[in-house]
């Protein structure tokens, strides 16, 4: 029992020291990359996005008042590894219009992870809400959630993103 204890209070801290590497960045992926690097996850820190096709999430009601747009969103839905490691899965509705038509080249035909093609663009992330656990449309397994607004710098909101992240992050 105490072993029981005494693992649970470590996963607690690796998991409060992820809640706080996820806290410090706008980008959930350069996030991902820091903790990946700092806890030695992979050899090479690179995320890199997998598309996940037929397990789409439905939009959330309030998706076109959140985004204020009446332009259609686009959807991403990717798994984040880090090496061979998935660290997380992310729903992603965003704004093709208020990117540059290059962006959403690359996010279109590409690995490339959304907050590395929309670094340019500078955002800002506006978290809406995070729980410990799996929010509606996370996979099984999932120890974090998160829902964030990503807002230009003029704060127009750019994206809307429901991110699960997975216990890889705690392996070590």
């Amino acid at each position: 029992m105490i072993a029981g204890l005494l693992l649970l209070a470590a996963q607690g801290a690796s998991l409060s020291g992820f809640e706080q590497t996820l806290a410090a960045q706008d980008s959930a992926t350069a996030a991902l990359g820091q903790w990946c690097a700092a806890q030695k996850l992979a050899a090479d820190p690179t995320i890199t996005a997998t598309p996940v096709r037929g397990q789409d999430a439905l939009p959330p009601p309030d998706l076109d008042s959140t985004l204020q747009s009446e332009d259609e969103p686009a959807y991403r839905h990717v798994r984040l590894s880090c090496g061979d490691k998935v660290l997380s899965e992310a729903h992603n509705w965003y704004l093709p219009k208020r990117m540059t038509p290059e962006m959403v080249r690359v996010l279109d035909s590409t690995d490339t992870p959304f907050g590395k093609v929309a670094a340019p663009l500078r955002f800002t992330r506006e978290r809406m809400a995070a729980l410990r656990g799996a929010a509606p449309s996370c996979p099984a397994g999932t120890i974090l959630s998160h829902r964030a607004l990503l807002r230009l710098p003029s704060g127009a909101p750019l994206a809307l993103v429901l991110e699960c992240y997975t216990a890889a992050n705690l392996a070590h």
